[in-house]
């Protein structure tokens, strides 16, 4: 089986990065603030703050180029493809004839980096394929072309 064609959208590197950062300010600011006031335990607070913040500015440089070079998708008149992972790869094959619904999301920090995810539902057990870090243009023009698909697909009689 070849790769699904298409990769992500560029920007999704940095919404990856940003979504990364934010995750790890949290705690960071946390332990950084209750080092700052408590005295006798600052060095057991501002340790482990650091050690965070470096490890996590670290999986924000590093773990979204990698996670762009691997994620791929791809929508055929038969269905849609979608490839992600690093460590463990998941490939996910949505047949048109077993889409149920066809949605696309915007969240905050998608929408401030001009993204979408469409979120395919299927009839199965395993759940909706999703394809994170489409150019939010390009992902309504999906959804469209996906919805005139399935439309124009007979059911799965199985």
């Amino acid at each position: 089986m070849r790769p699904p064609n298409n990769t992500l959208d560029p920007r999704a590197v940095g919404w990856w990065r940003a979504q990364w950062l934010l995750l790890t300010a949290a705690p960071v600011v946390v332990l950084a603030v209750l080092g700052a006031l408590i005295e006798p335990a600052r060095f057991w607070l501002l340790l482990p703050a650091a050690i965070l913040a470096v490890l996590g500015i670290g999986c924000a440089v590093l773990l979204p180029a990698w996670w762009f070079r691997t994620h791929r998708w791809e929508v055929t008149d038969e269905a849609v493809y979608v490839r992600t992972g690093v460590f463990r790869q998941e490939w996910r094959i949505a047949p048109m004839s077993r889409i149920q619904t066809v949605d696309t999301v915007r969240g905050p920090l998608e929408q401030l980096y001009r993204l979408a995810t469409v979120t395919v539902t299927t009839a199965s057990a395993k759940g909706a394929v999703r394809i994170e870090g489409l150019d939010h243009e390009t992902a309504a023009g999906l959804a469209e072309r996906l919805t005139r698909i399935t439309q124009d697909t007979p059911g799965d009689a199985t």
